[in-house]
């Protein structure tokens, strides 16, 4: 999905492109590898766009500048399809009449695009976007507004739209599902964008659109309607906020807001994937069953929170698959000459894509005649190139070193994964499957629920900013989460932190247990969690303020913790989802207690592309 592309129109009496191109550099913070912008004039949608950076655009509008008083832009993170000027943003059907710019993912766009190709209909790129051009020449009907309504009921899926149209060159549409869209109100002149910032320096009156709902804008008006035609009164918002701190869409800092963007997150990346109970990958994983069948062993391979991720992998696809699994850290595993054959599934997970050691560990897979898919946030990156087999996951780009919602959309391709090879190698009854593919889709309300109330985890945060040493511990799937919660603190509040297996403390690391220590104890695990229980005893009677997190429920735990917080109840095998968040939220909150940048904690990259 391009749940993070950025969108800017503008209809008015200015001319448009410089004002496109400002809106695009207020959005770059955003992420972005492609650029584009489309201006009428005289009678036609004129279009400059191309692969790379804004300035690379700028050069073309420089040399060849576009007149008009109407236009569109985008910046693509790409998707379908890899960065390419023919990939690039605004796209316009065969007849050069519309011009769309476009976030989000259509999901059945195949079907539409299979339909149009029947009737003669020939495309210049790989994205779902087009469709919509070609899908709104078929259906024009001489009014813009009916006909984008008729199109979006052939649409399933997210997106957020700008429209042009030579026909009708007075008016601008907006249509917005599940993909963020705004319209800015000035004086003989409007505006659209994905965000605020774009349009800060021009008015300051904006209109959010909800879902199912569209914008019609010419040079004097703005009208809101549903998508099916009804119309909408809506207050609008005057913006107080900051350029900077709009950017962060009014959170203090990119983590915090990222850690919000989590829901969506979630449903993006199970987007288009999950129907119906039944987890359909066939479209992005080529090897056919007989090839699934022939492995023998799983390794993966990352680093740093993907590690961790790959550690729930592991669990997740020895459950449901059967089939045995390895996990590496990538900067060991080319070193300790891992044993690889034909019948070898090598899985890497990379946020980035670029990732030196988790490419190094790719090459060297492949060398050996493993088969690689990657899982990677980035089309078009190095991981995604050269695996044989990639699964995307639809987190948009992290700004914050610090990764929340990559990490837990690599979790959620893993369950995809996980699934989908157990339906297709039949190594688990349908009921069984079914019951993880109905609680999948409401992991997305129940970490929204999480972040809805957390104030008693900023309290608990506000008091272990005064330590300089903490210990998480967990048993089961809670282990890797306690692992993931011990690095996200470290690495942004530089307290001393160390996460346990909770049956290994017996075993020595009792000794560093003292008088007030702070410990944070998982337990979501069913089949141990009485044992946690007596874990946690342990720690207690040696003197460990211990905040609890358990799920929903189970009263027990309450009893045993000094401080206690909750997750709603899921499958044990989900909840590493839901559990993470409240780590997340105590790293976050230490960190601003003691006063450090949290999106830029000192010696650490976002991307770690050498060795």
């Amino acid at each position: 999905m391009k749940p993070m592309c950025g969108i800017v129109g503008y209809i008015g009496q200015k001319q448009a492109q410089n004002i496109l191109l400002e809106g695009l550099r207020k959005l770059e913070y955003r992420g972005y590898d492609s650029a584009g912008i489309a201006v009428y004039n005289d009678g036609k949608l004129n279009v400059k766009k191309t692969k790379g950076p804004l300035s690379a655009l700028q050069q073309l509008t420089d040399k060849d500048p576009l007149s008009g008083e109407m236009g569109i832009g985008h910046t693509r993170w790409a998707t379908h399809g890899k960065p390419s000027d023919e990939n690039s943003h605004p796209h316009m059907d065969e007849k050069q009449q519309f011009s769309i710019v476009h976030n989000g993912i259509i999901e059945n766009y195949l079907d539409i695009k299979e339909e149009l190709q029947e009737k003669g209909y020939t495309f210049a790129s790989e994205t779902d976007t087009e469709v919509i051009a070609h899908l709104l020449s078929e259906l024009y009907d001489g009014d813009l507004v009916s006909t984008v309504q008729k199109a979006v009921k052939r649409m399933e899926g997210a997106y957020a739209l700008a429209i042009a149209n030579v026909m009708e060159p007075d008016k601008l549409v907006a249509v917005r599902l599940a993909s963020p869209l705004i319209v800015g109100v000035g004086d003989g002149e409007n505006f659209i964008a994905s965000d605020i910032p774009a349009i800060l320096e021009h008015t300051r009156d904006v209109y959010v659109l909800n879902d199912g709902e569209m914008a019609v804008l010419t040079q004097d008006r703005v009208e809101l309607f549903t998508t099916d035609g009804t119309p909408v009164n809506r207050d609008m918002l005057h913006v107080t906020w900051d350029a900077a701190t709009a950017e962060k869409d009014g959170y203090e800092h990119f983590m915090l807001k990222e850690i919000h963007e989590q829901p969506k997150a979630i449903r993006d990346t199970l987007a288009a994937r999950l129907k119906e109970g039944v987890v359909d990958l066939s479209r992005e994983i080529s090897l056919t069953p007989e090839e699934l069948k022939r492995f023998d062993k799983v390794h993966i391979v990352a680093c740093g929170t993907a590690y961790h991720a790959g550690l729930i992998g592991k669990s997740v696809i020895e459950s449901l698959v059967r089939i045995p699994v390895e996990v590496d850290i990538a900067s060991e595993y080319r070193y300790r000459n891992p044993i690889l054959t034909p019948s070898t599934l090598v899985i890497v997970i990379s946020q980035s894509g670029e990732t030196a050691d988790t490419l190094a560990a790719l090459r060297e897979a492949k060398q050996a005649g493993a088969r690689v898919l990657g899982i990677t946030n980035v089309v078009g990156s190095s991981v995604a190139r050269e695996a044989d087999e990639v699964l995307m996951t639809w987190a948009g780009p992290e700004i914050a070193v610090a990764s929340t919602k990559a990490y837990t959309s690599q979790l959620i391709a893993i369950y995809l994964l996980g699934l989908y090879l157990a339906r297709v190698l039949g190594t688990q009854p349908e009921e069984q499957l079914l019951e993880v593919t109905e609680a999948l889709p409401r992991l997305s309300e129940q970490v929204k629920s999480i972040l809805e109330d957390h104030g008693s985890i900023r309290k608990f945060a506000e008091k272990i900013a005064q330590h300089e040493n903490l210990f998480f511990i967990g048993r089961g799937l809670d282990y890797p989460v306690v692992l993931e919660g011990s690095l996200k603190l470290k690495e942004i509040s530089y307290i001393h932190s160390e996460a346990y297996a909770a049956g290994e403390l017996k075993h020595g690391t009792l000794a560093l247990i003292e008088e007030g220590i702070p410990v944070i104890a998982l337990a979501t695990q069913q089949a141990v969690h009485d044992k946690m229980v007596s874990n946690i005893i342990e720690v207690k009677a040696r003197g460990a303020h211990v905040l609890g997190l358990g799920l929903e429920g189970r009263t027990d735990l309450d009893r045993s913790v000094d401080e206690h917080i909750t997750i709603p109840e899921t499958l044990s095998l989900l909840t590493p989802v839901l559990s993470v968040i409240p780590l997340q939220l105590l790293a976050y909150y230490t960190s601003t207690a003691r006063g450090i940048n949290v999106d830029k904690p000192r010696n650490l990259a976002k991307s770690v592309t050498v060795e």
